[in-house]
């Protein structure tokens, strides 16, 4: 149980001139992890001193960043297997004061209308055709081509929001919601370029591993063949391998988000959160 008395004096001597007595409640505060949070943010309200404020400020984003470092171990290490989680994970990163059951709501309504146009037996072809209408043009979601290199993109409550999103987020959230409707679609890492891939191992296909055909979520879920991955990794002087043309982790998809936020925020020189989102890549193994 937190101290209320202790850690109000605590805040108090956080503006002290004295570095070793600062670092000493630096430590302390910090030790009390996400119960402090509350306390320090009412008290950043009423400090009038501008190193009290930033002080302060800097120690909440400390506290936070650790919830979350310390949130993407476990889902790491307990096997990644909800991508949702992931995703909201990363999104803690920036938003940490979110309310997330209102993007899960968000995302379950998207699914039920897609469930309602669903009601009657569809082909693969004609499932993907009934979710992009609702995903695209009923809901609106499209690729963010003006500003892609915007951080924005890469933040699962911003693009359910805005609805502009870069290839990885756009596939993301299909993914999940497909795969809430049991819609057997799945992340590809192709280079330069995020995919998904619809697998059904019961059906004929010219591909292996039961994967059906491939779908582009940054263009408005527009379907196409092997053949045109082929054709993508020759324009990119790239050998085939398999990891090109099958259904990744979503470990993998993460560090991709990941490793897009890093590229985006190097970009705009934001040095302190490339350090960050390095330090939550190294996590991910």
């Amino acid at each position: 149980m937190i101290n209320l008395t202790e850690v109000n004096s605590l805040i108090l001597l956080l503006d002290d001139p004295d570095q070793e007595i600062y670092t000493h409640v630096h430590e302390k505060l910090l030790s009390y992890g996400p119960e402090a949070i509350g306390y320090l943010e009412s008290a950043f309200e009423q400090a009038f001193d501008a190193i009290q404020q930033d002080r302060i400020a800097n120690l909440v984003h400390e506290i936070q960043f650790g919830t979350v470092k310390n949130d993407l171990k476990l889902w790491y290490q307990g096997g990644a297997f909800d991508l949702l989680q992931g995703i909201l994970i990363i999104n803690r990163y920036q938003y940490p004061d979110l309310d997330e059951q209102k993007i899960i709501n968000q995302l379950e309504a998207i699914k039920r209308d897609i469930w309602i146009q669903m009601m009657h037996e569809a082909s693969p072809v004609e499932q993907v055709k009934l979710f992009n209408h609702v995903f695209y043009h009923m809901y609106g979601f499209s690729g963010n081509t003006t500003n892609h290199q915007d951080p924005q993109n890469s933040y699962l409550s911003q693009v359910i929001e805005t609805k502009r999103g870069n290839q990885i987020l756009l596939a993301t959230i299909y993914a999940i919601i497909a795969q809430k409707l049991d819609i057997p679609v799945y992340g590809v890492n192709l280079p330069q370029h995020f995919i998904l891939a619809y697998v059904d191992e019961s059906q004929e296909s010219e591909f292996e591993n039961g994967i059906l055909f491939y779908i582009n979520a940054f263009n408005k879920g527009f379907i196409f063949g092997r053949r045109d991955v082929d054709m993508f990794l020759k324009q990119l002087n790239l050998s085939f391998d398999k990891q090109f043309y099958e259904p990744c982790s979503n470990t993998d998809i993460i560090k991709r988000v990941l490793r897009n936020l890093i590229s985006s925020y190097e970009h705009l020189g934001s040095a302190d959160k490339v350090d960050e989102l390095n330090e939550l890549l190294v996590i991910l193994g």
